[in-house]
């Protein structure tokens, strides 16, 4: 078997040794265009998991990497000099091209066969071989020029950053953030041997702009970095080394092999180096593919699925965290505002990976430094409240806590009557400890329901209903609970869910209203498009159901406004067209939503709270953009609005989300920290930990929570036991069981934790 694999970086030289040491009669010939010792960039970063990998596939490589690194068990977060340090972290750092040459002389001593100063331009010359590895870097040749068989697709991220070494000596990863007349500047450093560091220097296209920095003029970019970070630079030099300020590429393909020619490396996919190293990525990929080869030989197809299997998960999920980071930094401005511990805990999370118990098991003393100043900038002196268990206030309605049921259809009311179904269902939530109950979407009119089984509020009989509910909630419970107002639109008119997803009524259907004259999907009714008498219409709905609301006792009201409904089909470029005054700028397409919040508002009593509920994101090419959901919310808090529940999404049938655990939390963020009116966040939120992490990230006020709550309606008493966090709203009733539950739920996390901390890979210092 022959192997030719294009480009000498860590991936190529890692994969070659392996592949060479299990099947040494294989020929494996590596062409690099650069000679032995050329290298760009400076250091490299492996965290323990990574070196534990590299010790169990060759101790060799790994005995002479380890004599050469530089260990790190701490990490450190300077903000305009405060700093703070957090220890527990096991990385190391090591020089590239010191890495480079002792894997050239391990691929010596296996019989690799090494050409330098070689440039592959026709891979004809290779037609002999088995396998072509193209592991020839970001800018790959060999992937450019099968682009269309890779499905090759790069998208420049919007920073700017340059990659710098320097002289002065680090003890501890240490991220710099400096405030400047020109924007921040971040330094993202580390030593990675005696004498050496590296500096990555960032900021936003704004600030580079500001600050007139020239891409290529590296002694230009020396002297101003120089400049702006003496104080941290302390008299040590800036070196450069082809120190070019670059945006970062972000590469994907939808496929990784082309006939015998697979990609490695950068070549194949990046991550950002705000989570790592890029050569981390290389090498572990490396293992895969020379497990797949060794394991299926020549046949290339099996081993290439099988490459696929063994890495593309992985790989899709640390681009992904790797997206979620740099979305972090691109966004600093926003985050420099926070009080310090705040800002410093959002460094160690902003990937949604680490969390605060993570954390908590690393440094302890950090995150209950985070802990106390959360409590104390609310004025809660228990310092040691757990973050989801302290109050909050809108207007002169106040939350026992931070958690909310969030509106889920039952399809169960008869006519729009809620029953006694309705009566368990938000009972029990409420004595299960849940801060804010918001009922389903409930509608303002008989066709303003999505289904049959919809409730509504249109009538004084179902109003009373309502109030059976509201008055059980209020006397036995010390929750609050809201009712979500709304119209379906051009997505009413459907079989309940168990039937199946937006079905059309068979019989008893009705005629369908929205922005513009645009079905949902195919199977569906187009919607007549609304006349202002139509929208007249509407408003006297709504305002009606607002008054039967204040009558039936709820606490808050908020307004339907996402997911593609009535008002939000105004919203949405999507699903308005119209040509008149409610169409074309965000300013004419919100005229009518903002219409009808402002007459709720003016019939509700000032004392209490509204919200409203909108999709900040249509996850469709050409949908709302941020800008214009940025004014939606500002538009909205100016009309009295007092929160915004953050959701996105279920705009149009062809949507691509990007979902994940704690996926809509960034939409949230930027909600809260740019409009700087409080939200609410939802979106596959699953413990008490995520919802910890989030409130003390400053990403949302309150944590809504969904189908978790369906089949748990005590999970904010398991979750209080899991704090061991006793609250003042346990039912008489039910108090006996703290002494079976706290004791268990203690013992099941102490469990966890020790389970956590034994899989911690062990230290490489």
């Amino acid at each position: 078997m022959k192997v030719t694999v294009i480009g000498g970086g860590p991936g190529g030289l890692y994969f070659s040794i392996l592949l060479k040491k299990a099947l040494p009669d294989c020929q494996i010939d590596l062409y690099e265009r650069n000679k032995p010792d050329d290298s760009f960039g400076f250091g490299v970063v492996f965290s323990d998991e990574t070196l534990s990998e590299f010790l169990s596939r060759d101790p060799k490589s790994y005995e002479l990497i380890r004599s050469k690194f530089a260990y790190w068990d701490d990490l450190d977060i300077v903000r305009d000099g405060e700093a703070v340090r957090i220890s527990g972290n096991g990385f190391c750092g090591c020089s590239r091209k010191t890495l480079l040459q002792l894997l050239q002389q391990r691929c010596k001593e296996e019989g690799v066969n090494l050409h330098f100063e070689h440039n592959v331009e026709d891979l004809s010359q290779f037609k002999d071989s088995t396998y072509i590895v193209a592991c020839d870097g970001i800018n790959s040749p060999i992937r450019e020029e099968f682009s269309k068989q890779f499905g090759t697709n790069i998208t420049l991220k919007k920073n700017k950053f340059v990659w710098l070494g320097s002289t002065k000596p680090l003890d501890a990863f240490t991220y710099f953030f400096k405030t400047t007349i020109h924007g921040t500047f971040i330094a993202h450093t580390y030593q990675y041997e005696k004498g050496m560091s590296t500096w990555i220097f960032e900021c936003t296209e704004n600030t580079w702009n500001n600050a007139d920095f020239e891409t290529t003029d590296e002694k230009d970019t020396i002297k101003k970095l120089t400049e702006i970070f003496a104080e941290e630079l302390d008299g040590h030099a800036l070196i450069s080394n082809k120190s070019h300020w670059r945006q970062f590429p972000h590469i994907t393909n939808e496929k990784w092999d082309y006939k015998n020619i697979v990609l490695l490396g950068d070549a194949k996919a990046t991550a950002h180096y705000s989570i790592g190293s890029g050569t981390k990525l290389a090498m572990e990929c490396a293992i895969a593919l020379a497990d797949s080869i060794i394991e299926h030989k020549t046949n290339t197809k099996k081993a290439f699925e099988k490459y696929n299997q063994l890495r593309r998960n992985r790989v899709e999920m640390i681009q992904h965290a790797a997206n979620v980071s740099l979305d972090w930094f691109e966004n600093i401005e926003r985050h420099m505002q926070h009080d310090y511990m705040q800002f410093a805990f959002g460094v160690m999370t902003r990937s949604k990976k680490v969390t605060y118990e993570n954390l908590a098991l690393r440094d302890a003393t950090f995150t209950d430094k985070v802990l106390t100043e959360f409590n104390c900038s609310i004025g809660n002196f228990k310092v040691k409240t757990p973050a989801a268990f302290t109050e909050f206030s809108l207007r002169d309605m106040q939350l026992k806590n931070r958690i909310v049921m969030s509106p889920m259809g039952q399809y169960a009311a008869e006519n729009g009557l809620v029953s006694n179904w309705h009566l368990v269902h938000y009972g029990a939530r409420a004595t299960g400890g849940v801060g804010l109950i918001l009922t389903e979407m409930t509608a303002v009119s008989k066709t303003g329901r999505i289904t049959l089984g919809c409730a509504g509020i249109w009538s004084e009989e179902q109003m009373l209903k309502w109030k059976k509910i509201v008055n059980y909630v209020h006397k036995y419970s010390k929750s609050k609970i809201g009712i979500q107002l709304g119209h379906s639109g051009r997505k009413g008119s459907v079989n309940v869910p168990s039937v199946g997803n937006n079905i059309p009524l068979a019989k008893h259907g009705w005629d369908l209203i929205s922005a513009s004259p645009i079905p949902f999907n195919e199977a569906m009714a187009i919607p007549k498009e609304m006349t202002v008498s139509d929208m007249d219409n509407i408003i006297s709905e709504f305002v009606n159901a607002t008054i039967f609301a204040e009558e039936a006792g709820f606490d808050m009201i908020e307004l339907q406004a996402h997911h593609g409904f009535l008002l939000a089909s105004f919203l949405s470029p999507l699903t308005n067209i119209r040509k008149d005054e409610f169409g074309g700028s965000i300013q004419n397409r919100i005229k009518f939503p903002l219409k009808v919040f402002e007459a709720m508002r003016e019939v509700f009593p000032e004392n209490k709270p509204m919200s409203v509920r909108i999709s900040a994101s249509d996850w469709a090419e050409n949908g709302i953009s941020e800008q214009e959901v940025l004014f939606i919310c500002e538009a909205f808090k100016n009309a009295g609005a007092d929160i915004i529940n953050v959701s996105t999404g279920n705009t149009v049938a062809d949507q691509k989300p990007q979902t994940g655990r704690m996926w809509q939390t960034p939409f949230s963020d930027l909600i809260r920290n740019t409009i700087h009116v409080p939200t609410i966040t939802t979106g596959y939120i699953q413990d008490i930990d995520q919802i910890n992490t989030i409130l003390l990230n400053g990403r949302a006020d309150l944590v809504a929570l969904g189908r978790p709550l369906l089949l748990d309606p005590n999970f904010v008493r398991h979750a209080q036991a899991y704090e061991q966090y006793e609250p003042s709203d346990i039912p008489n009733q039910y108090k006996a069981g703290i002494s079976h539950l706290y004791p268990l739920m203690h013992s099941e996390r102490k469990q966890v934790e020790g389970m956590k901390k034994a899989l911690k890979p062990e230290s490489h210092k």
